[in-house]
């Protein structure tokens, strides 16, 4: 999808993945829209509202006046609203997800001694490739990752679409982990389009032949690189489980902006989970 240039100052400003438009234009099927101080995205009778003010992320006010905007769509069946709380309009039996964002600045700080001894272990074993094309197994390591997790279905719709969206987002980066003979053993993807706030949006890697410290050595550049583009934080995203919140915790990442997604049918006050986990990612 080509977006329209009206939506280059969102992305120019965004603070969270969710207003970087052509990365959700690439993974669904939803049209980019203004409403009051956030952007919407919409298909026909549903809207996800990404409730966080471009002037101030955490302004509930600002939010709340979105969602008023909103829920004045005709038409509408079903609201997910994205946001640093629960929106004041939410009925009270609305489906309510709540994580948080991690965020580390730029530069970021040291790691600690364990981190930096897999560093080294990992840039001894592995070269890594940045900007590089999507790759037969890069496809295939995702799609070993969807066949051995269970995962909703906007989750792996977001997966499966990672081709379209490092094809149509220019300001994205591949970065690919290889073993001396070639092999693949992890990657990740980068995206540098807002002027402020780099993102980690995704990393994958392969269990069996990655050493450890591949993902770490990942990270890192995807911090040099944020560094070297004069980006001031990266936004790691949401902290999803223990595993994956350790992993970011080590590395100094703090919380960033809560995320509460709520999600409900104004019309007739139920609960849809069709919205749900749309933009939620597992990494």
């Amino acid at each position: 999808m080509i977006v329209p240039g009206q939506f280059a100052g969102v992305t120019a400003q965004a603070r969270i993945p969710e207003q970087v438009i052509p990365y959700v234009c690439a993974v669904s099927d939803l049209k980019p829209r203004m409403l009051g101080p956030c952007v919407g995205y919409e298909r026909e009778g549903e809207v996800v509202l990404v409730g966080y003010p471009l002037h101030d992320p955490k302004d509930t006010e600002g939010m709340a006046q979105a969602v008023s905007l909103a829920l004045r769509l005709p038409g509408l069946r079903r609201i997910a609203v994205l946001g640093p709380a629960r929106p004041p309009q939410a009925p009270e039996k609305a489906a309510i997800e709540e994580d948080c964002y991690c965020s580390l600045p730029v530069p970021a700080p040291a790691p600690g001694q364990k981190t930096r001894n897999l560093l080294r272990r990992a840039g001894r074993e592995l070269t890594v490739d940045r900007g590089g094309s999507w790759r037969e197994d890069h496809e295939a390591l995702v799609r070993r990752y969807l066949n051995e997790r269970p995962l909703a279905a906007g989750i792996r719709r977001i997966f499966r679409n990672l081709p379209r969206y490092l094809a149509e987002s220019p300001s994205s980066l591949l970065f690919s982990a290889r073993l001396a003979d070639g092999r693949l053993a992890a990657f990740s993807v980068g995206e540098y389009a807002s002027l402020s706030t780099a993102f980690y949006m995704f990393s994958f890697r392969d269990p069996g032949i990655a050493p450890p410290g591949a993902t770490d050595l990942l990270l890192a550049q995807i911090l040099e690189e944020a560094s070297r583009r004069g980006h001031t934080v990266v936004n790691l995203g949401l902290t999803v489980n223990e595993g994956i919140g350790f992993f970011k915790r080590k590395w100094g990442a703090e919380p960033f902006l809560p995320y509460v997604q709520t999600t409900w049918e104004p019309a007739s006050q139920g609960i849809s989970k069709s919205l749900a986990g749309l933009f939620r990612r597992s990494s």
